[in-house]
């Protein structure tokens, strides 16, 4: 059976891949992200585009350092009325970051690319549509510092799957896809290539 590599250092997608009965290794890419967004904005890109571009970059990468292994790389664009929106650097970029998206609709993009010995072998692109409803500035700070630094490890500044639960007014579209990854899909194509048992 061959090997399955996440070329990603995302300890959500680890995790949601291991709980769905993957056997899993992580080996993170190291890709310049903004690099590659600029260019592609530059070139005029969708999100989409950019989500499904560096997913390929990231596993085509690590597939030269895993032979035969099946390299799954990942990756998610917020995108508010063409506005693109990256991991907050610290919790000032995050609560900017929501008050900007406050009362207003955002769309997610996860993407997953699977990779063998180099050669893509399968993509999927799936979105999400959320509407954060109006909260207060003092909600804003208690949720701010209640949720701490995990504020920082997802874009927008916010985990769906937690207390940002709460930002919320309408959640449309698929929870795993708003995680991270188009994971049903993933699992399907995983199963085709027989390392999943059927």
């Amino acid at each position: 059976m061959a090997a399955i590599v996440l070329a990603s250092a995302s300890a959500a997608r680890l995790d949601m891949l291991r709980r769905a009965g993957v056997p899993v290794i992580s080996d993170p890419a190291a890709v310049d992200e903004a690099a590659v967004k600029d260019s592609l904005r530059a070139g005029g890109a969708q999100a989409a585009d950019v989500a499904e571009t560096l997913a390929e970059l990231k596993a085509t990468q690590v597939s030269r350092r895993h032979r035969d292994a099946i390299v799954i790389g990942a990756d998610q664009m917020l995108d508010c009325n063409g506005v693109w929106f990256d991991k907050p650097p610290d919790r000032d970029h995050a609560r900017a970051q929501l008050v900007s998206l406050r009362g207003r609709e955002h769309t997610l993009i996860s993407a997953a690319v699977g990779v063998r010995d180099g050669t893509r072998l399968w993509h999927s692109t799936d979105r999400a549509h959320l509407t954060m409803r109006r909260f207060g500035d003092g909600f804003l700070d208690s949720y701010l510092e209640t949720a701490g630094d995990a504020v920082l490890g997802s874009v927008g500044g916010y985990q769906l799957e937690g207390l940002g639960a709460q930002l919320f007014s309408q959640v449309r579209g698929d929870f795993f896809t708003v995680l991270g990854l188009p994971l049903l899909p993933l699992l399907d194509w995983l199963r085709a290539q027989r390392v999943l048992p059927n």
